[in-house]
């Protein structure tokens, strides 16, 4: 995956079949459509993954992105909802007791639903995207900057690196993946969902969007966090008792750091709300929760090595998701 340096990048978070919300923001990020490929004469889209599941558009967003990949004017990442629908797609290898990477549990269904029912008469279709899925790279390392679509872990893209040098892997490594304790299950599960740390004393929450957890996902860059409160990163706040606890050692050691002087690092994946903004000078979130009827954020990217809060461009989704 080459990146020319003399083009700006316009840096795209999580679109979640929102295809006519993303139109109306490359109209604004100043591209237009010319034959079926959103063009700029000066720049390239990169898009932080999570193209799938969840909203109205999904086949319709999923051919925009993938014309203007083809067509050289984007480049995407995959997420966690692409990890999904190929672990869900891919059978299990045999003696591992189940009959697919990702079993098809009422959950999980539940989570790749709208995607199979809006593919449901173009099977031809969603075969080719699971053959495209594979074509994106689980990170992007720009130099300058990073994509990831949750976490940045250098120790594991490094391991990672040895074996997929472009970061694109194949069905065997999803394969391998069965086993989540594998090295496969390991990258899937921090670069592409984050961190995460169980609840305190084996309670569970109920989350905004209905699903009951035993864990909360977790910042990677805290410095000297001292209380639970200090490292939760996730739409839903912890009840008041958990966030005042201090983290136990144990826990604390689990912790990731990614350091304020590292390249400018750019994710998806969170569900943020609210104005979009650095998180600090080298990290920012671009999932401002879209098909819930948040935003649809990019940043513009030029020659800068640190983030400036000016260079966030969004659209507001407006209800129902309208054409442009």
């Amino acid at each position: 995956m080459s990146l020319d340096p003399a083009r700006g990048y316009d840096l795209i978070g999580d679109v979640h079949g929102c295809a006519h919300t993303l139109e109306r923001l490359l109209e604004r990020l100043g591209y237009r459509k010319q034959g079926d490929v959103w063009r700029h004469p000066q720049r390239m889209a990169l898009f932080l993954g999570d193209i799938v599941d969840r909203g109205p558009r999904i086949r319709e967003a999923l051919h925009l992105v993938h014309a203007m990949v083809e067509a050289g004017q984007a480049l995407c990442i995959m997420g966690n909802h692409e990890y999904n629908a190929l672990a869900w797609s891919t059978p299990a290898p045999p003696g591992s007791g189940r009959h697919f990477v990702r079993e098809h549990t009422p959950r999980h269904t539940r989570l790749i639903k709208e995607t199979l029912e809006q593919f449901e008469g173009h099977p031809a279709d969603w075969r080719d995207f699971l053959g495209w899925f594979y074509e994106l790279p689980l990170f992007l390392d720009g130099g300058r900057f990073r994509m990831v679509h949750a976490c940045w872990d250098s120790a594991m893209i490094a391991a990672l690196r040895d074996m997929h040098p472009d970061g694109r892997i194949n069905e065997a490594f999803v394969k391998a993946a069965t086993d989540s304790s594998s090295f496969a299950g390991r990258v899937f599960d921090r670069l592409l969902r984050g961190t995460d740390l169980p609840l305190p004393g084996g309670m569970t929450l109920t989350g905004s969007d209905g699903f009951t957890r035993s864990v909360f996902r977790t910042k990677f860059w805290a410095e000297d966090p001292q209380t639970y409160g200090d490292v939760v990163f996730q739409p839903d706040a912890l009840p008041d008792q958990v966030a005042s606890q201090p983290l136990s050692q144990a826990h604390k050691s689990r912790l990731l750091s990614y350091g304020p002087q590292e390249p400018m690092l750019f994710v998806g994946h969170y569900w943020r709300r609210g104005r979009p903004a650095p998180i600090r000078g080298n990290l920012a979130c671009l999932d401002y929760s879209a098909v819930m009827y948040g935003k649809l954020v990019a940043y513009r990217l030029d020659q800068e090595s640190r983030l400036d809060p000016d260079k966030f461009v969004w659209v507001e989704v407006e209800r129902p998701e309208v054409p442009r």
